[in-house]
């Protein structure tokens, strides 16, 4: 896939654990249980949180670029394709990045399952 179908700056990317611990793999959060069900459903776990923050940089780094948006922070970027998962169905996923001005790389804002809900 050519670069301009990807996500700008993939490579700086960063994901903060309390993205992933308070709220893609919290059962107590209330925007974020159904995404914590959805990530344990592939074997995802909050104690193990650094496996599904590598999954979701290699997967901004792999996948293409499906939105783009301009913010008053800066711009929010949409990534769309495969994930990879540690029981190996690699459902499609959506991730959603931001891009602030001055930021060292676009951080994670959220993550939830892609149209295709492909699973392997």
């Amino acid at each position: 896939m050519d670069q301009e179908r990807r996500m700008p700056a993939a490579a700086s990317a960063y994901v903060e654990e309390e993205k992933v611990t308070g709220y893609l793999l919290s059962l107590e959060h209330p925007d974020g249980r159904t995404k914590a069900v959805f990530f344990m459903s592939f074997g995802f776990r909050a104690e193990d949180w650094e496996k599904l923050s590598e999954a979701l940089l290699r997967h901004a780094r792999e996948n293409e670029l499906v939105d783009r948006e301009e913010t008053p922070f800066g711009v929010q970027y949409a990534v769309e394709g495969s994930l990879r998962t540690p029981d190996g169905r690699d459902p499609t996923v959506r991730s959603v990045w931001e891009q602030r001005r001055g930021a060292r790389g676009p951080r994670l804002i959220t993550a939830y399952p892609g149209k295709g809900r492909r699973e392997r």
